[in-house]
């Protein structure tokens, strides 16, 4: 039994129309770090997925009649109720997906944030009236909410995912069906169960934990009645998601896989940039979308920094999420960690220099040593392919459109960053990288007023920002005539 001081957060079944439905068949849930099962969560199955979207379908009428001023109390006081238990929930989420426990704790705070954010910015959805082309006329906009809404997260924020998508969707009158990841469904279920206690009406906030990814992703994504289908995870399963919509032409927003550069000018600030590539690059492992994934030096100060860079790396501690000292857990499943050895060894046949790590930390286990390899070029394997893991690849870049034009050269469009005191520079390359978001001398971008989301194969749309309630509003337009 995990030790919370509510233990009635350690639901382990899927939150359909505000009861838990038990099932037969379980999934069992591990701990990362020591790979023991935890938890047993009911394995729910399409027919419950089914039940679902009908029960929130049902309940979407008086959900988005219900005066915007009455939705916004319930989520603040599910935010409240999220704020008030962080505790639990980081232990939560740090025994179900490996990130060290001070992680947690800041994306639980993080995910709350998201509710907090749109409980008031729900209240600021406005229409346009439009001057009429003739005087007997009179032209309004209405923006009203698209329906129920079907989401599918990922295990890597097992908490902020729920609640960046969520929050938006119930604010403006969505109602909601999620599937979280079958590794990570404690966090989910645990929101499901503050959401209940906030008195979020039964039907408008479900949570469905499965292991048929594909059967349940069918009724999701092709259900007549979900309106609208909102997605966290892969590029490649992204594009069978919106292949899936298509036959009921869909409302979507998809947030996909990253490719993400970290640029460090010969005017940088170094330690700053030393400072900014470690949040960036071994924030929970590597295992991030807005990660860096391939870190880019002006070939002047290349040794410099990568000096600098390997004895910050180096002092980092690997270890079980728990302990307090830990900077980098473990990785998610034993395939993560062979996926990421195997591109490491790859690029050293290929020709990379290996500066630190390049190992696992325990034998048999799902630690990789942070690890740094310098000489790496772009014909490398490594440079693209989306990591996710606590590998950094070095690049060295003569002129600022060199490194331009070796940033953009990925399918993916979701973060970069870059690092220069040089102002007129900041707005050549910000405006000169082809991704949805950039951070300037700053490795930490996402924040609750920000829109999140890519361009290219990194997905559209955008979560978070007056923006990101955009994604679950329809526009109707009315024409009133005999004025």
């Amino acid at each position: 039994m995990l030790k919370l001081s509510d233990q009635n957060l350690l639901r382990q079944h899927s939150y359909i129309n505000g009861s838990w439905v038990e099932n037969e068949s379980k999934i069992n849930v591990d701990d990362p770090a020591t790979e023991e099962v935890i938890a047993q969560v009911s394995d729910a199955s399409i027919d419950d997925a089914i039940f679902a979207v009908s029960s929130a379908h049902l309940a979407f009428s008086a959900w988005s009649a219900m005066p915007v001023n009455s939705r916004a109390h319930l989520l603040r006081a599910w935010f409240d109720l999220i704020i008030e238990h962080r505790d639990d929930l980081a232990t939560l989420l740090t025994m179900e997906q490996g990130k060290p426990l001070i992680e947690a704790k800041g994306e639980v705070v993080y995910g709350a944030s998201y509710i907090e954010w749109f409980a008031e910015e729900g209240k600021r959805v406005y229409g346009d009236t439009i001057s009429p082309i003739n005087n007997d006329k009179r032209i309004l906009v209405l923006k009203q909410p698209v329906g129920v809404v079907g989401a599918i997260t990922p295990w890597n924020f097992p908490s902020a995912m729920i609640t960046r998508k969520a929050a938006a969707a119930l604010a403006v009158g969505c109602t909601f069906v999620g599937r979280c990841a079958s590794q990570t469904p404690l966090s989910a279920l645990a929101l499901a169960e503050l959401a209940h206690r906030a008195g979020i009406p039964n039907g408008v906030f479900n949570i469905i934990v499965g292991d048929d990814a594909q059967g349940i992703g069918e009724v999701l994504t092709q259900h007549p009645k979900v309106a609208k289908f909102t997605f966290t995870g892969s590029t490649q399963v992204g594009k069978k998601l919106m292949t899936q919509c298509a036959t009921t032409v869909k409302k979507m927003s998809m947030e996909l896989g990253g490719n993400a550069p970290f640029i460090v000018f010969d005017d940088a600030n170094i330690d700053e940039a030393v400072q900014g590539a470690i949040v960036s690059k071994y924030r929970n492992a590597g295992q991030t979308c807005v990660c860096t994934n391939r870190i880019y030096v002006q070939q002047g100060i290349a040794q410099q920094f990568i000096e600098k860079y390997k004895t910050a790396v180096a002092s980092l501690k690997v270890g079980s999420g728990l302990d307090e000292h830990t900077n980098v857990g473990p990785l998610i499943t034993n395939k993560a960690i062979k996926d990421i050895d195997a591109l490491v060894q790859k690029a050293l046949s290929q020709g990379a220099c290996l500066e630190l790590g390049g190992q696992f930390e325990q034998t048999h286990s799902r630690f990789y040593k942070p690890t740094i390899l310098s000489g790496v070029t772009h014909q490398m394997d490594i440079v693209n392919s989306e990591i996710f893991g606590p590998i950094s690849p070095i690049i060295e870049f003569d002129t600022e459109q060199q490194v331009l034009e070796m940033a953009n050269d990925t399918e993916y469009g979701l973060a970069a960053y870059f690092y220069t005191r040089d102002i007129g520079r900041v707005w050549r390359v910000s405006e000169g990288l082809n991704f949805g978001m950039v951070g300037v001398n700053e490795g930490i971008i996402s924040n609750a007023a920000a829109p999140f989301g890519g361009v290219k194969q990194s997905g559209f749309g955008r979560e978070g920002s007056k923006y990101g309630l955009d994604d679950y509003l329809e526009l109707k337009y009315l024409c009133m005539g005999g004025i």
